[in-house]
């Protein structure tokens, strides 16, 4: 019996639309209230949950950019962010993005979901390259890698 490809879970695919956007975004920037609503216009599938999910991400990692590329060139030593190929380098921004600033998700689950994203956009290599950098940041973390913070409110 053939094993049907199962089409990716509604974080997966949101984060693969953030990095899309963030790609977009990245190589020609524009107003972004009206780049991010075109880019939904086009994503004619996408589910609101997912776009929920996506936009916060998309938003997040764009306000804090600076800081992300700040943490980029500080764990890949003696590179360029300009030499880091464009898929990488916003691969990297929402993982480091969700890592220090969103605690409602473990830091694992970042790494993970930023290695396999990679890999499926970008180089054969990103994959590693994606995973040694991120890597590294976690073992930085004043927080713990495998869980995310319990929501007191509920």
């Amino acid at each position: 019996m053939e094993n049907p490809v199962k089409p990716p879970g509604k974080r997966r695919r949101a984060r693969e639309l953030a990095v899309q956007f963030l790609y977009q975004h990245d190589l020609s920037s524009g107003p972004l209230d009206e780049a991010l609503a075109l880019f939904w216009e086009m994503q004619t599938e996408v589910s609101s949950s997912v776009r929920a999910f996506a936009e916060p991400l998309i938003r997040g990692a764009l306000e804090k950019r600076a800081i992300l590329d700040e943490k980029i060139q500080q764990y890949t030593e003696h590179w360029e962010l300009g030499r880091i190929a464009a898929v990488d380098r916003n691969v990297l921004r929402l993982a480091i993005y969700e890592m220090l600033f969103r605690d409602d998700i473990p830091p694992v689950v970042s790494i993970n979901e930023a290695v396999d994203i990679a890999k499926k956009f970008s180089t054969r290599e990103s994959g590693a390259f994606v995973n040694g950098i991120l890597d590294r940041l976690r073992g930085d973390l004043p927080r713990p890698a495998r869980t995310a913070k319990e929501d007191k409110s509920a």
